[in-house]
């Protein structure tokens, strides 16, 4: 099962108090009825919140980030030295945080921005990436899943793929996934509001993903 997590994500992960102080969050405990949208909801309810409270587990790190791709193209456009899951875990290598750290599980969660903000496909890369092949989503999600298990060679890697986003980003991250021996979890049948998971979805996710972790 899992002991040290960390999760790499998008809105769907995020947590007002448990993500970095700057970073744009989309739940947390009271809502917001002005500003940047907020959504109420319980820790204990997000699906990894749920993996905390019916689990021994223990999280290390929440680096996510609301409206976050994995590659360098987002809403706004270049996010390669901002947002990006890429750039985010650079530089916590970087600062030397996972130095001293005993992680077991490191969930990535994203693809849902790269699919709604329409970055560029590109192709699938499994080596040799230039940083200009880094703002198109699947050379982009390669790369991440590759640095991930060169770095963490001992660590297992989760990846969650959204339902409701582009084909082409599923179908990609589940080759990726084989390629890198990364495990995916592909999401079916989320309750969302506004393309968010509800209280309902979040426990539909954490079923699916402790399904997935069962089954290992």
């Amino acid at each position: 099962m899992v002991k040290n997590f960390v999760i790499f994500g998008d809105s769907y992960s995020t947590y007002e108090g448990y993500i970095p102080e700057t970073f744009p969050t989309y739940y947390c405990e009271q809502g917001r009825p002005q500003g940047p949208l907020v959504t109420k909801m319980k820790l204990e309810e997000t699906w990894w919140g749920r993996l905390l409270k019916n689990t021994d587990a223990k999280l290390v790190l929440n680096n996510s980030w609301s409206g976050s791709t994995v590659c360098y193209t987002g809403y706004a456009g270049d996010c390669s030295t901002s947002s990006s899951f890429i750039y985010r875990y650079r530089q916590l290598q970087k600062e030397g945080f996972f130095t001293d750290k005993r992680i077991d599980t490191l969930f990535v969660f994203g693809g849902t921005n790269d699919s709604w903000a329409n970055a560029p496909l590109g192709t699938l890369r499994f080596s040799d990436w230039e940083e200009k092949d880094l703002f198109n989503v699947l050379p982009a999600i390669c790369y991440f899943m590759h640095r991930l298990k060169t770095d963490f060679p001992n660590t297992r890697i989760v990846f969650l793929a959204n339902c409701g986003i582009k084909t082409e980003i599923i179908e990609g991250i589940k080759i990726a996934g084989e390629r890198f021996k990364v495990g995916v979890i592909q999401l079916e049948n989320i309750d969302k509001d506004s393309g968010h998971p509800t209280v309902k979805g979040m426990g539909e996710i954490y079923n699916q993903v402790l399904n997935f972790l069962q089954g290992e």
